[in-house]
């Protein structure tokens, strides 16, 4: 009899799954470096947690969120690196955007799939 517990199963099987955001990290922008060709870099520290390359990214000024897009670059010294750790400095630039100061705050977060609930 448990035809009905495999019917359920393959039911959330079917249903599109839940997309959570989970913040693996906080980074703080300490200097903005403009190169021309390039654009803005901005010098940043992180504060907690992590940063990666492939995260989204969301650009906090005064507690207003500016934009959530992608990293188009990050790097330590002048090393291309996946991630970044608290308590590092990291260089970063940011896809499509360039209006960035000092003393802005980047969060950095993942999109995961969640399995619908029974």
């Amino acid at each position: 009899y448990s035809a009905i517990d495999e019917i359920k199963d393959a039911m959330t099987g079917m249903l599109a799954p839940t997309i959570e955001e989970i913040i693996t990290g906080n980074i703080e922008i300490r200097e903005v470096f403009k190169i021309s060709r390039i654009g803005t870099i901005a010098g940043c520290y992180v504060t907690d947690g992590f940063v990666k390359r492939n995260n989204k990214i969301r650009i906090v000024r005064d507690g207003i969120v500016l934009l959530t897009g992608e990293i188009d670059s990050l790097k330590r010294f002048k090393d291309d690196v996946q991630e970044v750790r608290n308590g590092y400095e990291c260089g970063l630039s940011i896809k499509n955007f360039n209006d960035i100061e000092v003393g802005d705050i980047i969060e950095s977060f993942e999109l995961r799939e969640a399995k619908k609930k029974k």
